[in-house]
C-alpha cells in the first residue's frame, strides 16, 4: 500500500476545460483577438499560466507578439476568471468517494497543480469536502512548476512520505514527467485532457479508466493497464 496520492487539478480531479476555454476566449475577445477551437486548449493548460497565454497568442497571432500582449492578456483572463473561478467546473464522476476511501485507509491526499496557488486553493476548497486533503499546492513564485519534481517532493516531505511510497496521479505528460523525476510511481488518468498514447510515451505506470482503479492500485491490490 501506498502511503501518500498526489493529485494534478485539471483534467484529474476538475473537469475544468470548458471553464478554461470559457475565461481564455473572453480574454481574447477582449483584447481584440478571435476565439480558439475548445479542443485545442485539451494542448494548451497544464504549463503554467504564462505558457497558457504564450499557447494561446500563437494561435491568434501568427505573426507574433510582444511581452506586452502576454501581459495585458494574462490580467484580462485572472481578472475574468477570479471573478467566477468555478464556472463550468465539477468534479469527475466517482472521484470523491475513491478519495474518501483513500482518506479512511489512511493514505494522505494531496494536490500539486501549475494553477496558480490562490486558484488551486479555492477550487479544491469549493468542490471537495472540508479536510480531504492534507495539502493542496498551486503554482508558488519559489517553487519551479512541472515538471520539475520540486513541488511534489516537497509534499512528500511535508507528509512523512518517502517519494518510492507516493503515487502521482495526472492526466499529462507534464504529470507523467513530474512524478518520474520525484521517484514515484505514475498513474496516467484516461477521463482528463490528453490521450493514452501521450500517456503511454511518457512512461506512465499504469492508465486507468475509472477512479476506482486509482483505489486499487494505491492499497496494492491490482494494477491498470
Amino acid at each position: 500500500m501506498y502511503q501518500a496520492c498526489i493529485f494534478d487539478l485539471d483534467g484529474t480531479l476538475a473537469d475544468t476545460l470548458d471553464s478554461i476555454a470559457h475565461f481564455g476566449n473572453s480574454a481574447l475577445e477582449e483584447c481584440g483577438y478571435p476565439a480558439i477551437d475548445r479542443e485545442k486548449y485539451r494542448y494548451l493548460v497544464g504549463k503554467g499560466s504564462d505558457l497558457l497565454m504564450r499557447g494561446m497568442l500563437q494561435e491568434v497571432s501568427p505573426k507574433g507578439y510582444t511581452e506586452d500582449d502576454v501581459i495585458l492578456l494574462r490580467k484580462t483572463y485572472e481578472n475574468l476568471y477570479e471573478q467566477d473561478p468555478m464556472y463550468f467546473v465539477d468534479q469527475y464522476a466517482g472521484m470523491e468517494d475513491m478519495l474518501r476511501e483513500l482518506k479512511n485507509r489512511g493514505i494522505k491526499l494531496a494536490v500539486l497543480s501549475n494553477k496558480p496557488h490562490h486558484i488551486t486553493s479555492r477550487l479544491i476548497t469549493m468542490l471537495y469536502s472540508p479536510g480531504l486533503f492534507n495539502v493542496c499546492y498551486g503554482q508558488r513564485f519559489n517553487v519551479e512548476r512541472k515538471p520539475s519534481p520540486e513541488g511534489a517532493l516537497e509534499i512528500a516531505k511535508e507528509l512523512d512520505a518517502e517519494p518510492k511510497n507516493c503515487l502521482y496521479i495526472g492526466d499529462s505528460n507534464v504529470d507523467m514527467q513530474t512524478g518520474t523525476a520525484a521517484g514515484m510511481d505514475t498513474v496516467g488518468v484516461l477521463w482528463g485532457f490528453r490521450c493514452r498514447s501521450e500517456l503511454e510515451q511518457s512512461h506512465a505506470k499504469h492508465i486507468v479508466r475509472h477512479p476506482n482503479e486509482i483505489l486499487s492500485i494505491a492499497l496494492g491490490e491490482a494494477a491498470a493497464d
